[in-house]
């Protein structure tokens, strides 16, 4: 049998603590509860992601306005969808496409150019087409010179000359996934991780999200805080570890938590959580130093709503629980 890793105590707890008033603060919004929302003076003052990584702003987005439309989607075109709006996890992008288009963007829009086209109007008057919330992997891998030109092309190497969707429907597990999407330009260990478990959002996949997990240099900096010693386990290891930690912590530490609606946390929320709590102790705990000393964003709360929608095979929306919820 594995040995445990062997946790930072006092960060160890704070890894749970912030989980659970994370999720505490989301649950009031959702019930419409005015702010502030908690007493804690770290979360009151920083932005910091959702405890679940599908309840966040850009993810709700994608599950509502992407995957699950009215708007009738051939297999092939949903995965483009979901790989494309991915790719920028903008928002504004994605509105200004669907305006432009006057329906979801296609496959063949890659084909006849207009794509690209759209794209470059965007980039003149917006001036960004990207998030922040991302480091892309950047190299001119089709020669193009532009960011945002490599990554059409790595569309088309996808989806027209390639037959990528076809793959994804033959994938036996969510590693393999990834391994798909992995084996393409531009596409790295962070970046195929989050577009395989946004694939598997929709109908396309169907893996749980506690099969495979692939920790980004934010939460493998949580991993650095939150343990003295991972022994003989990877990071991945403990990732998983700690899902199967969740419900002893919880009760060991005699917080209330009770998921989302009841679904307990899974790899990739545990992943994120690492990231966040890495950030949390740039504050809490600045002794424990790493490449970054300072939380950038701080918190403002939006103010166009969001209803709130999750992946139905969830079994997670209904009327009751799921209100418009202000902000993410």
């Amino acid at each position: 049998m594995m040995a445990d890793p062997r946790p930072r105590s006092n960060v160890y707890e704070i890894f749970w603590r912030f989980a659970a008033e994370r999720q505490r603060i989301y649950d009031a919004r959702i019930a419409g509860l005015p702010g502030p929302w908690t007493e804690d003076r770290i979360l009151q003052t920083y932005k910091f992601c959702n405890t679940y990584r599908a309840a966040d702003r850009v993810s709700q987005a994608l599950i509502r306005d992407v995957i699950y439309t009215d708007e009738p989607t051939a297999p092939a075109d949903l995965a483009f969808q979901i790989v494309l709006f991915r790719t920028f996890s903008n928002i504004n992008t994605w509105r200004f496409l669907l305006a432009h288009f006057g329906r979801k963007p296609r496959i063949s829009d890659l084909t006849d150019g207009s794509l690209e086209a759209c794209l470059n109007m965007i980039r003149e008057i917006n001036g960004r087409l990207y998030t922040g919330a991302f480091i892309l992997c950047a190299t001119d891998a089709y020669g193009r010179r532009i960011k945002h030109l490599n990554h059409v092309e790595l569309f088309r190497h996808m989806f027209v000359l390639g037959d990528l969707s076809e793959k994804l429907a033959a994938a036996r597990s969510l590693a393999e996934v990834y391994a798909e999407l992995h084996t393409y330009p531009l596409m790295g260990d962070f970046m195929s991780y989050q577009i395989a478990i946004d694939l598997n959002y929709s109908e396309l996949t169907s893996f749980s999200e506690n099969d495979f997990t692939q920790p980004g240099p934010g939460a493998l900096r949580g991993i650095k805080k939150v343990f003295e010693d991972l022994g003989p386990r990877t990071p991945q290891d403990v990732i998983l570890w700690m899902v199967d930690q969740q419900e002893a912590a919880f009760a060991r530490y005699e917080i209330d938590f009770n998921g989302l609606f009841g679904r307990p946390l899974q790899a990739i929320d545990v992943q994120n959580l690492f990231c966040e709590t890495d950030k949390y102790c740039r504050e809490a705990v600045p002794a424990l130093t790493s490449a970054r000393s300072k939380i950038k964003a701080k918190f403002t709360p939006a103010t166009d709503p969001i209803p709130v929608f999750f992946p139905p095979k969830w079994g997670l929306n209904t009327e009751a629980r799921l209100p418009a919820l202000t902000t993410a």
